[in-house]
């Protein structure tokens, strides 16, 4: 069975119900699903999924969450070849923060592509000042990105 990890950056636990809601969707698809908080760079290089998908939110002037934080500095300071890792990423953000909405998750990208990660499909980029409920968002983009990426069982 092909392994998804769902790596997890949030502040107040949006990002989290996000993975936690769209987890069934993936084990559906046929994938055995693990919800990552606080992820080290050992959870994605030393055991390497067949399928990444980073859920993280943005703080501040466009940070990054305070639990993936070591994260990113690992992944910067002790840069792994990332080539093969095929990955998803949502990110969530609030645009009245203008050029730094969704800050992290642009980041993140960027960071992972230069490590020749492979996103596949579009970004999701999760704007509060247009969705209440992020998992709104969210669940239809996942179905969409199973699909499109012939994910399935």
């Amino acid at each position: 069975m092909p392994r998804l990890k769902i790596y997890v950056g949030t502040v107040y636990g949006g990002a989290l119900d996000v993975a936690e809601q769209i987890s069934p969707l993936f084990e559906q698809a046929g994938y055995e699903v693990a919800v990552i908080e606080q992820p080290t760079l050992a959870d994605l290089v030393d055991d390497r999924p067949d399928l990444a998908l980073f859920c993280l939110s943005t703080t501040g002037s466009g940070d990054f969450p305070g639990d993936f934080v070591a994260f990113v500095r690992a992944l910067k300071e002790t840069p792994p070849t990332l080539n093969g890792l095929r990955y998803g990423l949502i990110a969530l953000g609030d645009s009245s923060y203008g050029d730094t909405f969704c800050g992290s998750g642009r980041a993140l990208d960027e960071i992972l592509a230069d490590l020749g990660a492979q996103r596949l499909g579009e970004r999701l980029e999760i704007d509060a000042m247009e969705t209440f409920m992020a998992d709104d968002a969210a669940l239809p983009w996942a179905e969409a990105w199973i699909a499109e990426q012939g994910l399935g069982a």
